[in-house]
């Protein structure tokens, strides 16, 4: 049974590292690096996702199906998704805006066997010849896995054809360690490992071992099925690994009843080692997990998941599709498309407003305890993260209308689920109670500091408000501006629980801070780079939340 999640017992901490608060990943599948850097600057940083997954970098056979990615030739950083050069500008365009990257790579195999060609990089390669590879650093099995009851079969035959690599030999693991330490210099802060399946933990372990940058954080694509001897916890050695039961009990349950979901950490790796996920790539074609298809559900799934305190989330962002094979929009041969949310044919999960309101959820109840659970034993439920925020779904094709009793502080609350400009709002009681109507296949979704909202503590009656923070400050690459101070919403001077400030205006950084009415506080500012901090010079700032809760700070930075 996975801790804290029965009895309002405190949650484990998210898998994910925290990145200054924020630890969501969004998954930007296919998404080319120019795209990507794009939306880091116009929307991911300022939603509040903490990283984001961008696909395999490696050099790849050519072809507009999308698991041509999946097929390395060499690794080379030049793929039909950009360049080297587009790739790391991507990395410091998102890192710019608090964002770290974290890269998919394909390390168990290369390309499919018998096949010959030119990869998107112009490299030659045929079944055993390859930029730097051959023959031996192939397994001996050259026949595809079919009994995955079988331990040996599965982790040294081929998958659906592809080139097994000998990943026991020195040679390939430091070529792989290589290869990953090269994507650490670009600036990359992590790596989803696909297929870990496939090899052998204590592999993984020995590659991980020869990286300079060994301590650098993986997630293993480990998926356990029942009667199998590979299991995800294997490879907690070298890695966190995704819980891919999480999201076919997400499926099962908002099939069935979503009562059940109070017990969804039970029989599952723990908290704190587990990647969760509503969708992915390769579970929405294969019907293995709820996908876009799945409309309002799909919605409600991934309100769930950013509001429980089970595993660290990714929110997965792909492109509409009808055929299991097909690629991006608008992808050749050996280019794909910048996405365009716009479009309609790019799902940009990211953009909707309820995903944007349950990140920012998500990040403000932190490590909150689940308080209040309430089920009618069906398909309605309601909960609390402490006295930080409070959730209801109703997974029925009908209005809902209840009291319900929350842990909130008296006040007036948007509903971060109904839009993202607080046009709809909740006032909560003195008793924490407050009375709402949740549409067919909706939720509703509160938490302290939203913005827009108040909220008034029972005990003095103050109320809180943004305060609004721009300084002026030049950074060096990888480098972030952060508000510290001597109040809890400004880390208690931590520089490492500090506001992260946006650089969408760089050189101007701009943010938000909740301080109650009428406080009077210091702070400083901190460019902060990877636990490395740099306060400002002089002595602390001073200023006063006014008494009407507004306050608009605008700096320059002390040299």
């Amino acid at each position: 049974m996975a801790a804290g999640l029965l009895g309002g017992a405190a949650p484990t901490a998210a898998a994910t590292p925290d990145n200054g608060g924020r630890d969501v990943v969004l998954n930007l599948f296919q998404w080319t690096w120019d795209a990507v850097a794009a939306e880091c600057a116009s929307t991911i940083g300022d939603a509040g996702f903490g990283y984001v997954q961008v696909s395999p970098p490696a050099e790849h056979i050519q072809g507009d199906t999308w698991w041509t990615s999946y097929q390395p030739v060499s690794y080379q950083v030049e793929s039909k998704l950009g360049t080297r050069a587009e790739f790391a500008n991507m990395v410091q365009t998102c890192n710019g805006v608090g964002v770290e990257v974290i890269a998919d790579a394909v390390i168990n195999h290369t390309t499919g066997a018998g096949q010959s060609g030119y990869g998107t990089a112009g490299s030659w390669y045929a079944e055993d010849d390859f930029p730097v590879y051959s023959a031996q650093d192939f397994n001996d099995c050259r026949e595809n896995i079919d009994d995955y009851t079988d331990r040996w079969e599965v982790q040294h035959c081929r998958l659906v054809g592809l080139q097994d690599l000998r990943t026991s030999s020195e040679y390939v693991q430091q070529t792989i360690a290589d290869y990953l330490d090269d994507l650490v210099s670009l600036g990359v802060a992590g790596f989803r490992i696909d297929a870990s399946k496939h090899v052998p933990a204590a592999d993984l372990e020995a590659i991980k071992s020869r990286m300079v940058n060994s301590d650098v954080y993986w997630v293993h694509e480990v998926i356990g099925a029942a009667g199998e001897p590979i299991t995800e916890d294997e490879y907690l050695g070298s890695g966190d690994s995704h819980e891919f039961d999480y999201a076919r009990q997400l499926k099962h349950d908002f099939d069935g009843q979503i009562a059940n979901l109070r017990y969804i950490g039970d029989n599952k790796l723990p908290s704190d080692r587990a990647g969760v996920f509503v969708s992915n790539h390769d579970t929405e074609r294969n019907g293995e997990s709820m996908s876009y298809q799945w409309g309002a559900k799909y919605t409600l799934a991934n309100t769930f998941m950013l509001s429980w305190p089970y595993g660290s989330p990714t929110v997965y962002s792909g492109y509409e599709f009808s055929d299991f094979d097909a690629g991006a929009p608008g992808a050749t041969a050996d280019s794909v498309a910048d996405a365009e949310c716009d479009s309609g044919q790019w799902t940009c999960e990211q953009r909707w407003d309820e995903i944007q309101g349950m990140v920012g959820f998500h990040n403000t109840v932190g490590d909150a305890e689940v308080t209040r659970w309430w089920d009618d034993g069906g398909n309605h439920i309601a909960y609390g993260r402490g006295d930080k925020g409070y959730v209801a779904i109703n997974n029925n094709g009908y209005e809902a209308s209840r009291t319900y009793t929350s842990d909130l502080p008296a006040g007036e609350y948007c509903d971060v689920i109904a839009s993202g400009d607080c046009t709809q709002t909740v006032t909560v009681a003195a008793d924490g109670t407050f009375t709402a109507t949740l549409p067919a296949y909706g939720a509703l979704a509160l938490h302290v500091g939203a913005p827009g909202g108040t909220t008034t503590d029972p005990g003095d009656g103050e109320e809180t408000a943004d305060v609004s923070v721009s300084v002026q400050a030049e950074t060096t690459w990888g480098q972030d501006v952060r508000i510290v101070g001597d109040q809890g919403e400004l880390g208690n001077w931590d520089p490492a629980a500090g506001v992260v400030l946006s650089a969408d205006g760089y050189p101007q950084w701009t943010g938000a801070v909740d301080l109650p009415a009428g406080t009077t506080f210091e702070y400083k500012y901190v460019k902060y780079d990877g636990g490395t901090a740099v306060w400002e010079s002089g002595d602390n700032r001073v200023a006063t939340v006014g008494s009407d809760g507004s306050l608009a700070l605008s700096d320059t930075w002390r040299g």
